[in-house]
């Protein structure tokens, strides 16, 4: 098992290793002593549910147990009410904690659920798949979707402490480890290009526990110095800005690791067309999507993407904020008016 600390408001440990959801309980219990709400979907829950409460219960932790229909499309008010409902029922309290036990869907909806449950109770995320690993179980941000956009309702809240298991990996279909293959090369790609160099020449399968530690390390750095996205952490939204607005034009039918490796190329094209990015950025994202067998086409239309864009979480006022490579390794945000990210969203295809 290694170890990673995320220096947030309140530090919290990243524990990453095979084997690690039959230690969750012992692990759980150094941050936790109270009784835990397991909250998965009911194909994890299928697969790891009972198993993780064994682990709780041997430490005396006395779980209860949750699972809602797994999907995006799930991710909605109406099943978020439905968690604090159980949270309430089974008479969770201030000093009790939320366990999230899935991906990123789960990851996002436990814990806004607790993060406004009761003004705020703790809680620690399992993550189970790759992208959830890798990206979203780090850094605090939850959150549901609205039917007029990705992640409009939420809060930032860190959680406890996140306790990866890489085993979990070996149950996804590749689809799914294809989302969290996205989600690090975009990390590369923005931050450490010699990362990205070593994704274009190994297997990520074989190198998956240091792949995730070195995801986690980059993740927990601009958290650390930009918690609450003001400044340095808006580099890793690279992607998706027009990868939500693909998610939202397709109804959510397209996963959010494939929307943002095509807006990813969208980026890029856009970027080098209007000279904002680094020539030769655009040939580096289109091969390591090929190398990956990630999207890299876009079926939607400039009028769509525009349209479903100008509703991101990210506009502030008649402004937003898009994310372009200068070169591989080093991103830098430009702030475009609606006017301007139109032509942007033209120039992307």
């Amino acid at each position: 098992m290694e170890t990673v600390m995320v220096h947030a408001a309140e530090a919290y440990p990243v524990y990453i290793g095979g084997g690690l959801l039959d230690r969750c309980g012992e692990l759980a219990a150094r941050h936790s002593n109270g009784r835990c709400a397991v909250i998965c979907d009911d194909t994890v829950c299928g697969l790891y549910g009972p198993r993780v409460c064994r682990s709780l219960e041997a430490v005396g932790l006395s779980p209860v147990l949750y699972a809602f229909p797994a999907g995006e499309q799930h991710k909605t008010l109406s099943t978020y009410g439905a968690i604090l409902g159980f949270l309430a029922e089974n008479h969770i309290t201030r000093s009790d904690c939320v366990i999230a036990l899935g991906g990123g869907v789960t990851g996002d909806m436990a814990g806004f659920a607790a993060a406004t449950y009761q003004r705020g109770i703790d809680f620690i995320q399992l993550p189970t798949t790759f992208l959830a690993a890798s990206d979203a179980s780090v850094g605090g941000k939850t959150a549901v979707d609205l039917p007029a956009g990705k992640n409009l309702a939420g809060a930032f809240w860190q959680p406890r402490a996140v306790i990866c298991d890489t085993d979990t990996f070996a149950t996804l279909p590749e689809s799914a480890f294809q989302d969290g293959a996205a989600e690090t090369l975009k990390h590369g790609l923005i931050a450490d290009g010699e990362l990205f160099r070593f994704l274009m020449n190994e297997d990520m399968h074989r190198h998956i526990d240091a792949v995730v530690r070195r995801n986690v390390e980059i993740k927990a750095a601009v958290v650390a110095e930009d918690e609450r996205e003001q400044g340095r952490r808006k580099l890793l939204n690279f992607g998706h800005t027009l990868g939500h607005a693909i998610e939202k034009c397709s109804g959510y039918r397209v996963s959010h690791g494939h929307a943002v490796a095509t807006g990813m190329v969208l980026a890029a094209r856009a970027a080098e067309a209007l000279g904002y990015g680094g020539q030769g950025t655009l040939k580096a994202v289109l091969a390591a999507c090929e190398r990956y067998d990630l999207p890299t086409a876009c079926p939607y239309s400039a009028g769509e993407l525009y349209a479903a864009a100008i509703g991101d979480k990210k506009r502030s006022g008649g402004y937003i904020d898009v994310v372009v490579l200068r070169e591989v390794g080093r991103a830098e945000t430009v702030r475009l008016d609606l006017e301007g990210l139109r032509e942007f969203t033209e120039a992307a295809l």
